[in-house]
């Protein structure tokens, strides 16, 4: 039995395939390298270089591995850019997954792994807010993310499919073992825009908005370590493999910082006081989103057991050490 991870040459995508390498599950990653990078997917996994709307490419590859699972990461991220693009992110994250979706059904591939989006929830009043917590995306991104959990849930009740769709809170942080972190220069991740900073590879930063209905007036996010997450989807894997049925998930943990008070444990963890400036705030920013991730825990036997914001911080900062030290 193998896996296809799309989008593991990525952040999160590439910590799940050093996770099913752990675990010695066989992995398949495809991925078209527009963020991800070759480097970050290890020598003993293949790499096959292409796009997940491939229709053609992913049923060769479901067929010619013996793929009996996907788990789907690739995707466009970033909030603003979908406000401005929206035609965009509707033809990668909606149009591309239900080819992909049609790829595994067609293939006989059963079970499914989603990369999902607490930003399926948009502006609510709810704190901490669950998987029964009305869906009213504000952005475009948010929406292309619903759109495939509607195409999932349809398809579950239509084919022999069985999916777990995981809504991710803020992920940080990096692997223990040093092997990977998040990488992308251009990222948008506030934690590693701050360890960049503090680092000297920024020459500031830029807070947006400080008149949030906060307590401190910025946005407010659950921050979950990304080797929490992959757990989650190790977990997830285990649980469809076992005939599980169809699922939607929170992973989170239940509790959140604020932008300045993340700002602040960079800043204690790096010994910089580096430069922060306040702009604007961005379109499609809810003021806060906090998980309850319960069900995650019941249903799937997650225990997540990095927790800790300052030990976030401190991966982040060393990932960026390591990419200093490549030349990257």
């Amino acid at each position: 039995m193998t896996v296809l991870v799309t989008g593991g040459a990525g952040y999160i995508g590439g910590h799940m395939v050093l996770g099913l390498m752990d675990a010695g599950k066989k992995v398949v990653v495809l991925d078209n390298l527009s963020t991800g990078f070759a480097w970050a997917v290890p020598e003993a996994v293949e790499l096959v270089v292409g796009d997940f709307g491939d229709a053609d490419l992913v049923s060769c590859l479901i067929d010619s591995k013996k793929i009996d699972a996907i788990a789907h990461f690739a995707a466009k991220i970033v909030v603003p850019d979908s406000v401005a693009d929206p035609l965009g992110y509707y033809l990668n994250n909606t149009a591309n997954a239900r080819t992909l979706i049609e790829c595994a059904v067609k293939g006989g591939v059963k079970h499914f792994i989603f990369s999902s989006t607490a930003a399926v929830y948009g502006e609510t009043s709810l704190d901490p807010v669950t998987e029964e917590t009305p869906l009213n995306p504000i952005s475009p991104y948010g929406r292309s993310k619903l759109m495939v959990e509607w195409m999932l849930e349809d398809c579950a009740r239509a084919y022999d499919l069985s999916y777990v769709a995981l809504r991710y809170f803020n992920v940080a942080g990096a692997d223990e073992k040093g092997r990977l972190g998040q990488s992308s220069k251009l990222s948008t991740h506030l934690i590693k825009i701050a360890a960049q900073t503090a680092l000297g590879r920024r020459a500031a930063m830029t807070v947006y908005g400080e008149d949030y209905p906060t307590r401190d007036g910025t946005c407010e996010r659950d921050y979950i370590q990304v080797t929490d997450l992959v757990d989650a989807h190790l977990d997830a894997l285990a649980y469809l493999r076992r005939g599980g049925a169809p699922l939607v998930c929170n992973c989170g943990y239940g509790h959140g910082a604020t932008v300045k008070e993340v700002i602040d444990v960079v800043k204690k963890v790096s010994g910089v006081d580096f430069k922060v400036e306040i702009g604007p705030r961005r379109p499609g920013d809810p003021a806060v989103i906090v998980a309850r991730a319960e069900r995650a825990r019941r249903a799937l036997g997650w225990n997540p057991k990095h927790d800790n914001l300052e030990e976030i911080v401190a991966q982040a900062l060393d990932w960026e050490r390591r990419l200093h030290n490549r030349g990257l």
